[in-house]
């Protein structure tokens, strides 16, 4: 009984320190790919499309309208392009709600909500999305989306 007590208290503190070890590592994953889906609104409301595809991983799928596009690499689209494809009354978007569904150590799936405003803060439309991200070479991308947004 007394060998017993010592290897009880061993195997509680090993499997706690492995839950808390696990706990960081799934917070600071969380905190990466916030971090990612963050600088993927930020350029894309300043139209920095260079910045914006950074965010990517090519190829880089789009599915929207019934319709798969893909974006083999970077530089394949202008900023009039992209503000011709949302409307003239567009000035920013934004998250209404980001939740992780599934986390693994290489992708992670986000299901999302944002809303495009105009410049007077009105809000033209809201779309659920789902954004896939991917670890690849070492950095966190998005490599799928998605939405309900035409």
């Amino acid at each position: 009984m007394s060998i017993r007590l010592p290897i009880l208290i061993f195997a509680i503190f090993f499997l706690s320190m492995t839950s808390h070890a696990e706990e960081q590592s799934r917070s600071k994953l969380e905190q990466e790919v916030m971090q990612v889906l963050d600088d993927f609104m930020s350029t894309f409301n300043r139209m920095d499309i260079p910045a914006w595809e950074a965010t990517f991983h090519f190829p880089h799928y789009r599915l929207a309208s019934g319709n798969m596009n893909v974006l083999e690499g970077p530089g394949t689209r202008s900023a009039e392009a992209v503000r011709k494809a949302i409307g003239p009354e567009w000035h920013h978007s934004a998250w209404d709600r980001r939740e992780i569904l599934h986390l693994s150590k290489d992708k992670v799936h986000v299901n999302t909500r944002f809303s495009r405003y105009r410049a007077d803060g009105t809000a033209i439309a809201s779309y659920d999305s789902l954004y896939i991200l991917t670890r690849e070479n070492d950095r966190w991308g998005i490599k799928l989306r998605s939405s309900m947004a035409p």
